[in-house]
């Protein structure tokens, strides 16, 4: 028999995503390609931010912070999904609880760095003579750290009460890849305590943060409105329009597979809506903040110009 505070099954089957084989060849290929354009973009940004004084600003700290996790949220389900695609749908115990355990953290991560982002940018358009004094570089470092501590702290307490579940069977989550939903009804020991604070968890992350970021941006769209030049309003939109589509992007499919089925609602659904943020997301974040983004673009063109005179075969390219 399981002991309470470990599982007697070795490894889980998650569900395959197709078991037609064109269709899966067709899905390896496009998750593929979408983990390359996700791991490859946002690598770009960091690099060409880290690169350039000029994008030393809170707002681009920020986004380097949310493109790391972008690589590594990606990094954590893409590579194993690949695999089941082409082989059997197992992952290990231990397998299982790593992928739980580094989605959960980047998930909460993410979450918080929206936060930082509406912040800095309600001061810098609600308060701008105060912008350096408030987002100073130490204030800067102390929210980041804040950041991966307290979604860090999160991801610990979910992973240990998680571990403590025993999993004698079945074996098989209703899911493309491990989260706390889908594997929790596998548990054959009690998963009150699980749901109560997955709860908790996913009502601060998500709801109270989406509330928080809504009321920021209605103090920011009332400071835009009042200013009189078209010109002013635009560059102020600009600077939001991009964090806000990511936002909505990721919160939706985000509230729709966590909270809910808390609620009572089914999984069923949500399974795309997690591929969604787990994957199509990452990838699409750089190609949001690269096109709208005026400095951004420039920075890019100036990385591939410098690699295209010093590259041996710049010429070529």
């Amino acid at each position: 028999m399981a002991s309470s505070n470990h599982s007697s099954e070795t490894e889980f089957t998650s569900q395959s995503v197709s078991e037609n084989p064109q269709v899966q060849i067709f899905l390896f290929s496009l998750f593929l390609g979408l983990f390359i354009v996700a791991f490859t973009g946002n690598s770009l940004i960091v690099i060409v931010i880290s690169l350039n004084p000029g994008l030393h600003t809170p707002m681009y700290f920020f986004l380097i912070n949310l493109a790391f996790l972008d690589v590594l949220s990606a990094s954590t389900v893409v590579p194993k999904l690949l695999q089941n695609l082409v082989t059997k749908n197992t992952i290990s115990y231990g397998g299982c609880i790593a992928q739980i355990y580094f989605l959960t953290w980047c998930l909460g991560a993410e979450v918080l760095v929206f936060i930082a982002m509406a912040y800095d940018r309600y001061v810098a358009i609600c308060q701008p003579l105060h912008y350096s004094t408030i987002m100073s570089k130490a204030a800067c470092f102390l929210i980041a750290s804040a950041v991966w501590v307290i979604s860090g702290t999160n991801a610990t307490i979910d992973i240990t009460l998680t571990i403590h579940l025993s999993f004698c069977g079945p074996n098989v989550i209703d899911h493309f890849f491990c989260e706390i939903p889908p594997l929790l009804p596998l548990s054959c020991s009690s998963t009150y305590v699980n749901k109560v604070m997955a709860l908790v968890a996913d009502m601060f992350f998500a709801i109270f943060n989406f509330l928080f970021i809504l009321v920021s941006y209605g103090f920011i769209i009332s400071s835009i409105l009042k200013i009189r030049t078209k010109e002013g309003k635009k560059r102020a939109f600009s600077t939001c329009s991009s964090h806000l589509i990511v936002v909505t992007m990721y919160y939706c499919p985000i509230i729709y597979i966590y909270i809910l089925p808390g609620l009572g609602q089914s999984l069923k659904e949500g399974k795309v809506a997690s591929v969604f943020y787990a994957i199509v997301t990452p990838a699409l974040n750089p190609l949001i903040y690269s096109l709208r983004n005026k400095d951004v673009k420039i920075a890019l063109k100036k990385l591939c110009s410098f690699l295209g005179n010093n590259w041996p075969f710049g010429k070529l390219i």
